[in-house]
């Protein structure tokens, strides 16, 4: 090591040859954490953007209408089958010839029905469950501002407490 030293006239040196030969090793094959650290703060940079692009959503009278439709389908879905309980009890004839023509339905268009009905609710469930997932959490219990003690509950405590 002290051969190695007194050639190259010390540590300084030995350090500044290092340094050398890294940035020489750099034009030939590309410094791996600096190519990480650019590709993170790329990725920062899109995800700042993507977010500001919705910070601050304010929905219009479209949107408002369509979210209302969207939460038609299942209260009439409900209700419909009630009234068909209905219907049944005032009408059980007329009832029952629109049962039978209901059996005239060909079974691919039922399949297609279920279908169309499964994935309306399923995409309406994974809607909600993604949401909940990106939802705040609630501050801590700690966080609240403390509870007015209450004279009543005060007296009943010590009340109870001399009992036990």
């Amino acid at each position: 090591m002290g051969m190695i030293e007194k050639l190259l006239g010390g540590a300084g040196a030995v350090k500044a040859a290092g340094e050398a030969a890294s940035s020489v090793a750099e034009v030939f094959v590309p410094n791996a954490t600096k190519k990480l650290e650019a590709a993170q703060a790329a990725y920062l940079a899109a995800l700042q953007e993507h977010g500001a692009e919705f910070e601050y959503i304010r929905p219009g009278r479209f949107d408002r209408i369509v979210n209302g439709l969207n939460r038609l389908p299942r209260p009439v879905l409900a209700f419909g089958i009630v009234g068909l309980f209905v219907y049944a009890m005032l009408d059980p004839v007329g009832f029952a010839q629109r049962m039978v023509g209901l059996g005239y339905v060909p079974e691919p268009l039922w399949w297609l029905l279920g279908a169309v009905v499964s994935f309306y609710f399923g995409a309406r469930e994974a809607h909600y469950f993604r949401m909940k997932t990106a939802l705040p959490k609630p501050p801590d219990a700690l966080a609240r501002p403390p509870v007015e003690e209450n004279a009543a509950l005060s007296a009943w405590r010590s009340l109870k407490k001399q009992d036990e």
